[in-house]
This record gives structure tokens, sequence and C-alpha cells, in this order.
């Protein structure tokens, strides 16, 4: 089994006197008249610094990214130590995702920052842009060191993952079930994106939209999560995460280690670029305060002293490779239990345009939805379709795979129709709408769906339908959701006593209200739909008409359906 697939066998890390587990070790001391909490021999960097003789240190802020602060942090501690000046640094460690919000509303006092990935300042300076602020002004300098993305899976459960090469093919294949932290918040999801975006078909847009969908159906509340979530499945599956993760959890000497696998047909690398924040105006603002004559003195700068903490940084590739990073250009060996002595290749993740876009798209696929599904149950159902099965059969099976794209967070009910199908009226409410992650509602619209044969019967009254589940769904309209009408026809309208197109059209701009919009999604199959009034219906919702040549194409245009929602009433 080669590197390139799933690294050697897990072995328990032994445990490691390092200083951040000493800095965990707190006691309470008494300062003067205070009770102050003592961590890690000091109350704090300045404390540090004063015991070092250094009475009035100039202090240095590095924001750091949570998979590298704790790394740098140890560097830090020595760069104080051995330093001819008076500098007391301290790293403090934030969500790269926190941080670039703080940078774009000009909020932030810190003197560099180590994000998680180059992409972050583009998000940063697209929210800035999004708040009315001007971008700050950076300094972004080569990076400090580098991680691939790999996939993680739980040791026991490795070799059934590896009995076939481990690539990104499988997951756009759905025959490796994966988990993906939160992109919004998580560069390593976002730059996994990014590479199985790569390895999709370029003629096929669907098939990395419904790998998205798929993704999003359950997204964990962190990385932590993620990795707690592989070892609680049945069925193997990998999470989307980088090297560096992998070893850091190792590290902690879990119940259950991880060990990467290593796409084979390759992977992105994250990088850690140093960012220095407005330094140079700072110096003035303290040179203006008299500290020119120590500068003349011999005095370092605040950016002086910040070019040598970089150099130190720059310098320590030992400790950041005990740390589970690779240098910038991603080599370097490493000693972890879990991860590969040596990488593969792998390409830097910095096509920022590219993951942004990936990102809106997410965000639009992962769009909690309020939907009712609306089916035809006309007599023609029982025509036979082209395979031999009845329209009714295809439609099923259509059905069962449609609604595992959706995850336990939509709220779906469900509709039968035809003419005079309850009383007077056109359809049938069979099922409220409801979350999907309601065992027993699930288990009821699974029921219905195996029950739609025996429902058949009557004309398709397609009209009076629309008008009336576009109505329900707005009555109960929940702001915070995507609430929508899914409508699926094999026919055209064909009832005599209700009302014709026009009307419909008129009644549905009478009650539009921009507040509350209720998209009708119309997927007509087989060749009796009238795709012209379907197309005209959605227009006038802001919704979207399919037309699926044969019914076994109705996952097929689901996926657009939903992938589509961004751009409507112009897709």
């Amino acid at each position: 089994m080669g590197r390139h697939s799933i690294s050697a066998a897990v072995k328990r890390p032994g445990r490691r006197l390092v200083l951040s587990i000493i800095a965990a070790f707190a006691v309470v001391g008494i300062v003067g008249s205070g009770v102050f909490l003592w961590v890690g021999g000091y109350l704090s960097p300045l404390f540090a610094a004063a015991d070092m003789g250094c009475t009035d240190p100039e202090q240095l802020v590095v924001v750091a990214d949570p998979s590298i602060a704790p790394a740098l942090a140890d560097i830090a501690k020595e760069f104080d130590a051995a330093s001819e000046e008076c500098v007391a640094t301290e790293v403090k460690s934030q969500d790269s995702a926190d941080t670039a919000a703080v940078l774009a509303s000009g909020n932030s006092k810190a003197d560099a920052w180590v994000p998680e990935s180059s992409v972050w300042l583009d998000r940063m300076a697209a929210t800035a842009t999004s708040l009315g602020q001007t971008a700050p002004s950076l300094d972004v300098r080569e990076s400090i060191a580098s991680t691939p993305v790999v996939l993680a899976a739980a040791a026991t459960k490795a070799t059934d993952i590896a009995t076939e090469p481990v690539t990104w093919a499988r997951l756009l294949g759905g025959t490796l079930p994966a988990i993906l932290p939160d992109p919004e918040a998580s560069a390593a999801s976002l730059a996994g994106l990014l590479a199985l975006r790569g390895h999709s078909s370029p003629d096929d847009p669907r098939q990395f939209a419904g790998a998205m969908i798929e993704l999003g159906k359950s997204i964990p509340a962190s990385t932590s999560a993620a990795f707690g979530a592989l070892g609680a499945t049945d069925q193997p599956a990998v999470v989307i995460t980088t090297e560096a993760q992998v070893a850091a959890y190792n590290l902690s000497d879990p119940a259950e280690p991880l060990v990467a696998a290593y796409p084979v047909d390759g992977t992105v690398a994250l990088d850690y670029p140093l960012v220095v924040l407005a330094s140079a105006s700072r110096d003035a603002d303290a040179a203006g305060d008299g500290s020119a004559d120590t500068a003349a003195a011999g005095v370092a700068s605040r950016s002086e002293l910040l070019g040598a903490f970089e150099a130190e940084v720059r310098e320590a590739g030992d400790e950041l490779a005990a740390a589970g990073f690779r240098a910038p250009d991603g080599s370097g060996a490493l000693e972890i239990a879990g991860v590969g002595a040596e990488a593969p290749a792998a390409e830097q993740a910095l096509d920022a345009a590219a993951q942004l876009e990936i990102l809106r798209a997410w965000g639009v696929l992962t769009l909690r939805s309020r939907m009712l599904a609306v089916i035809d149950v006309s007599g023609s159902m029982e025509e036979p379709a082209e395979n031999g099965l009845r329209r009714i059969d295809i439609f099923q099976q259509a059905a069962v795979g449609a609604m595992g794209k959706f995850s336990g967070e939509v709220e779906m009910g469900v509709w039968v129709f035809s003419t005079a199908r309850n009383g007077d009226l056109d359809y049938e409410d069979l099922s409220p709408i409801a979350p999907l992650a309601d065992a027993a509602h699930m288990q009821e619209i699974a029921g219905i769906i195996q029950s739609l044969p025996a429902r058949l019967g009557g004309a398709t009254g397609l009209y009076d339908t629309t008008l009336a589940a576009v109505q329900r769904v707005r009555e109960s309209y929940d702001p915070e959701k995507v609430n929508s009408v899914l409508l699926i026809t094999d026919g055209k309208n064909e009832d005599e006593n209700g009302i014709d197109l026009d009307t419909l059209l008129a009644e549905l701009a009478k009650i539009d209200d921009p507040t509350k919009p209720v998209p009708v999604i119309m997927i007509g199959f087989g060749p009796d739909t009238d795709l012209a009034a379907m197309q005209r219906i959605a227009q006038a919702t802001k919704g979207a008409a399919y037309s699926a040549s044969k019914p076994e194409d109705l996952g097929i245009v689901l996926v657009d359906a939903l992938s589509q929602r961004a751009c409507r009433p112009n897709c």
C-alpha cells in the first residue's frame, strides 16, 4: 500500500512534555494584594519579560489561526527569551473567519496575522466592501508553512477504505462517503471543494453540484466534531481536512487515532502567509509620542522587532514540522503517527476567485428549504415509459433518489393532484410541511411514495393545484428558509371546470409579495407536458421550469433546480 493511498498504520503517539501542556497547568498565586491566574510560570508575556529584567517591553501581538497558533506561541517564547531587545510577543489564537471579520470592520489592534490560507485575505476584502468599509492596508509576505488537503479516516477503518485507490473521483461518484466541515469557516474545506471541482467532469456541471448537495446534507459544527463522527459511523467515511489537522489530532493522544489518505489523483495545499497589519502607521504614532529619541539611541522599532520575529519563524522549520506543517514549498519530512513522512506533490490552492465562486455556490446549495412537493397522480401515469415500466414506477425510483439529496434540516410536505381528487378539489394534502429530520415524518413520506400507484386516476388538474399550493406555502411562510413549491407532472392542464392559464397568472400576480417569495419549480417529464405554460408559471413566481425527456431524468433536473436558486429568474 503506497504512501499516495493511505499512510502507514498508526502507532499511538507517546506523551510529550510540550510548552502548551505546561501552560495549561495553572495554579493560583498571590501577587501584591490581588489574586491572579499563574499560567506557565508567568502571568502574561509582560510578566515573563519583567522576570528577565525587562520592565517596559515592546509588545508584539500576532493573531494566528488555531491550527498554527500553538506552534507560533512556542516560537514566540523562544524569540523573546533570546532577543537582545525588550520585547514580549503575544500569539492570539483566533479562527481566520473571525479575524477576517474584525479586520474588515477596521477594529484590529494586532501587528500581524497568520491566516489558514491566502483566500481569507480576499474574503476579508469582500466583507469590508459589503460593510461599506475600505479594506485595510496589508503587507502580505510569503508563506511560513504549508499543509496538503487530505482525506482523514479512522485508523480502525482505514483498511476498508483502501481496498481501492483513494481518489476524489470516489467522492464525486458517491462510493466514498465524506464529511465536510463548514467551508464558510474552514479554508481546508473550501480548498477541498476546489480539488473536488478540479476532478469533476467539465462537461457535466451537475456532477460537482450534486456532490456539494450530498456533502451539505450534514455539516458538522467543527473539524473536531467531524473527526469524532468518523468512529461513530457504521460505514467507512472520510473527513476532508488537512494533514496538519490530522497530525494535531493524533498528537493529542485521542482514543481513536486518524490516518491521512492522500488522493492518488492529486490534491491542493494551504499556505500560511504572514500578513503585517499597518505596523508603519503604529511606528509613526509612537514616534510622535517621543519614541524617536529611543530609536536614535539604538532601540528597535516595532516593525524591526516584527521583522526579527518573522526571521525567527522562518528559521523554525523543525518546530513547525513537529507540529505537523511542511515547508512553504511542501517539502520536509514529518515524524508523526498517522501521516506520511513525505507528502505527495500538491498545487497551492491560491485561486481565490475560484474558491469564492465555489463558496457562493455552496451557500445556494445548502440554503435550508421549506418545500411543498406536489405530485401528479393522474391516470396518464399508468402509461408505459421507454423501458417498459409505467411512468409511476419510474417516478417512484427517481423520488427515492431525490429524497436522499435533502438534508434533515429541509422541511417538506406532500400533496398529490388530479381532477376531482378531493371532492371538488384537484389536490389532496397527504403530509404537512415538517422537518425531514423527524424520522416519523420521513417514514410517512416514504410510505406516500410507495402508495402512489394505488392513487392513480383522473385527469391533470394543474392550474387550480398550482395556485392552491402557492397560497398554502405563503400562509405558513418561514422567513429563515427558502419557501417553494416543487411540482412534478407528466401532462398538461385538463381540468375544464377549473381556472385557465391567464386566470392563474393574474391570481399569482395579485397575491405576489416580494417580502414572501414562493417560487414554483416545475418539472415535467414525458412527451405530453406543456413546457410553454410551465415556463410562464415559473416566470410569474420567479421559479424555474424543467423538462425531463425521460422520467429517469428527474434526479438530474432536481440538481439543476436546487443549484440555480441564486440566479433565478435569469438562469
